[in-house]
């Protein structure tokens, strides 16, 4: 009898955790779609996808410059070529699922117009209801289930990593600079945002659509959300914790960019992690079940120089010179998709190649709070040197177990066509997102 209770338990638990509500949440770039070469997600490949994902984030549109009217970034497959269409057909397929469509994010960055989400929200009333109208228009028009935001704010400035003479002077200074103030009417924006966020809710409310709101990186959550407010709008908040150094941002020194947990050496900044992220929106009575943390499925790469071999590879990494060349796959400087990056890790095929082609070094993160790295040291000519930091299958297992641990909402991946969705690593399609999926 009691070996019959105890089978009934285990069975009970197996159970509750195959029914778990915890989100899964996809981001979809469908600029994918017209990609060349092995980068090239069509719609068979997203659809495999789909049985993993309980929310899929369709990307990207923007907002016009002038009218503040909300469009599609790639109005021509989008909606000429009725990509849009495609998609949203799949959920006759997959009915579980809920897509929604994302505007604003770093694909809205208008070189010519910086400030235009500002303007957004200091304009007259008439620039946000153009806004509303059109952004539940979409939703309506295309059969989408609601709107992911993620709402371009100022971000916040970059720093290096200072020796401890750096802080010093740097201390020095601010006696005569003082701090730097990346937004001097964050406060009012803040209050404008809140407005908003209230406005686009009740437009979709009526008809039952989904708010959510995507948390840039490197954009301060103090300034510009007031967490219980926000939090009473929106049907979950993604935290995309990942980012915090870059190539184009960090160019002259290489580090972790994506770690779980504070470092405390080296000066780090203490805000540079996942955990104090979530800390922070914690603290503010957001409930835990509405936060979603973001990670990436790319990695960032450096340009490693001779001076930058002093380091020996471990971070933080000085004097590096920039983005490293882009791959064939991602075709964006600084920046590898896990298939370009396990492809460069040792294996089989590269163990006695040589120069640009040469097995980088992996170190990987047996204590489960940083995310492991690769690097290849810059060789006699000053050449060839590459830093990578990046998440991989085990990281998105190890960042579900922290979700788990937390009574998060869920994990949400940035984005689908970076993971090895054709399976060139070891054969397994979307290893990150199923490591995920399987953990939480």
């Amino acid at each position: 009898m009691k070996v019959l209770i105890v089978l009934l338990s285990l069975a009970a638990g197996i159970h509750g955790l195959g029914n778990s509500t915890a989100r899964m949440v996809c981001y979809y770039d469908s600029g994918s779609y017209i990609r060349e070469g092995l980068g090239k997600l069509l719609n068979p490949d997203l659809e495999l996808a789909l049985q993993f994902c309980t929310h899929l984030v369709y990307g990207y549109c923007g907002i016009k410059h002038d009218t503040f009217q909300v469009f599609s970034l790639n109005e021509d497959l989008d909606i000429n070529r009725h990509q849009f269409s495609e998609v949203l057909s799949l959920k006759r397929k997959y009915p579980h699922i809920k897509v929604l469509l994302s505007i604003g994010g770093d694909k809205d960055v208008d070189p010519d117009h910086p400030n235009k989400y500002i303007e957004l929200l200091e304009g007259e009333r008439v620039r946000q209801t153009a806004f509303i109208n059109t952004a539940y228009s979409m939703v309506r028009s295309y059969g989408f289930d609601g709107i992911d935001l993620a709402f371009q704010f100022p971000k916040n400035k970059p720093r290096k990593v200072h020796s401890d003479i750096g802080m010093a002077w740097k201390k020095f200074k601010k006696i005569f600079t003082g701090d730097f103030i990346v937004d001097p009417k964050a406060g009012e924006h803040k209050e404008q945002f809140t407005s908003l966020l209230r406005d686009l809710k009740n437009s979709l409310r009526p008809d039952g659509y989904m708010l959510t709101l995507t948390v840039l990186p490197n954009v301060n959550s103090s300034w510009y959300f007031d967490v219980p407010a926000v939090s009473s709008f929106v049907d979950y908040i993604n935290i995309a914790a990942f980012d915090f150094l870059t190539p184009e941002r960090n160019p002259e020194e290489a580090d972790f960019t994506a770690p779980l947990y504070e470092l405390y050496e080296q000066n780090r900044l203490p805000h540079y992690n996942a955990d104090f992220q979530i800390a922070y929106w914690l603290q503010q009575t957001c409930p835990a079940n509405k936060l979603v943390l973001g990670m990436a499925t790319y990695g960032r790469t450096w340009k490693l120089t001779s001076d930058s071999n002093a380091s020996g590879g471990v971070p933080v990494v000085p004097a590096t010179d920039g983005a490293a060349d882009s791959g064939m796959q991602s075709q964006t400087p600084g920046l590898l998709s896990w298939p370009e990056i396990c492809g460069k890790l040792p294996n089989a095929k590269n163990a006695y190649l040589k120069g640009a082609d040469a097995p980088l070094n992996r170190v990987g993160d047996p204590t489960k709070r940083y995310g492991a790295y690769a690097y290849r040291l810059a060789d006699s000519n000053g050449e060839h040197g590459i830093w990578i930091s990046y998440d991989d299958p085990e990281a998105a297992a190890n960042k579900a177990s922290y979700v788990h641990s937390k009574g998060l909402g869920g994990l949400s991946l940035f984005d689908l066509s970076y993971d090895d969705f054709r399976g060139l690593c070891n054969g397994d399609k979307y290893p990150i997102l199923r490591a995920a999926k399987y953990r939480l």
